[in-house]
């Protein structure tokens, strides 16, 4: 059973991530290469194929569980700061994360166990099977992967504002459920987190689909957990059906508003005229589909629940 004990406090601080963290990726994405889950088997696949040879000391550092080694999956902004956070852990932090994955059964290697002696070369197989495998797994893949996780994120937050904070943590995975103030989910392991009024921040992945899993690190706490669209299913043909029906740049601009953006903001990333923009964007909130309002001279585009559920497949529960 996994419990996270929560405070007042700490529900007053549940946070979702602004973005996908790359090593957190990274490091599921390895996992779901060893993982015999049905819905990954055509990319897990095609992946193992084309994994270099160099990003393979990975799979032995990271488990199908992916409860690998903490310093491998710190928090970032990008994969170059990510990267760096790693290759920068504290000797004691990487001690004491080698010694916890060898103790649960991940049998010792003799590069990982130099790795707590900072042996040189040892560090530099690490560094190369991170950059071999950001390369050839995640890298072609970012777009979908911050879809999905935009697309994952804006459903929330609206379950958020309908349901209330209580609902929707319970509602990361089927099995959770809430004792008192504490957040139950059905877990192999018996691990009790007490937040002590920081808060947590929520980060779902589109690689994971097992149980939530809790990182803590320094004053941070975190949990990820699978978010409802899983990669291999961001391959399905909806995008092109929607571009069918709205247009592609219609549908191009409706997916990019799972986060507010501004006329702007549309315009340099899907390189298009301020004023094709401004057309579309028009068309779309006159099939509700986006909403728009004015700060200053900014004017801010999102999607409404409806354009959601058209992005997401799921039905639109707003009343007309």
């Amino acid at each position: 059973m996994l419990r996270v004990c929560f405070t007042t406090e700490d529900l007053l601080h549940v946070t979702f991530a602004d973005e996908p963290a790359p090593m957190v990726e990274l490091t599921l994405a390895i996992a779901a290469l060893q993982r015999p889950d049905p819905l990954f088997t055509l990319w897990r696949q095609r992946t193992l194929h084309a994994l270099p040879r160099s990003a393979r000391p990975l799979l032995e550092l990271v488990p199908a569980t992916a409860k690998g080694p903490l310093f491998l999956d710190p928090l970032s902004q990008g994969f170059d700061d990510g990267l760096d956070q790693v290759l920068s852990a504290s000797t004691p932090f990487v001690r004491t994360e080698l010694h916890r994955v060898h103790a649960v059964g991940r049998r010792p290697l003799p590069w990982t166990s130099l790795l707590a002696d900072r042996d040189r070369e040892a560090w530099q197989i690490l560094e190369h099977a991170v950059r071999s495998a950001h390369a050839g797994v995640l890298a072609r893949l970012w777009d979908r992967i911050r879809a999905g996780f935009d697309a994952e994120r804006a459903w929330r937050v609206q379950l958020l504002a309908a349901q209330g904070i209580r609902a929707t943590l319970a509602g990361l995975t089927p099995a959770g459920r809430w004792q008192g103030t504490t957040l139950e989910f059905d877990s192999t392991d018996n691990v009790e987190i007490t937040l002590d009024g920081r808060g947590i921040t929520l980060l779902p992945s589109v690689f994971w689909t097992g149980r939530p899993l809790v990182g803590r690190y320094a004053q941070s706490t975190f949990l990820v957990y699978p978010a409802v669209t899983p990669l291999p299913l961001l391959n399905d043909p909806t995008a092109n059906a929607l571009a069918t029906l709205l247009g592609g740049t219609r549908a191009a601009i409706l997916e990019q508003l799972t986060r507010p953006r501004t006329t702007t903001d549309l315009a340099r990333q899907l390189d298009l005229a301020k004023s094709s923009v401004s057309e579309h964007t028009k068309t779309l909130r006159a099939a509700h589909l986006i909403t728009a309002h004015r700060d200053g001279k900014t004017v801010w585009h999102s999607c409404t629940p409806l354009g959601l559920g058209l992005l997401t497949g799921t039905p639109s529960t707003t009343k007309s």
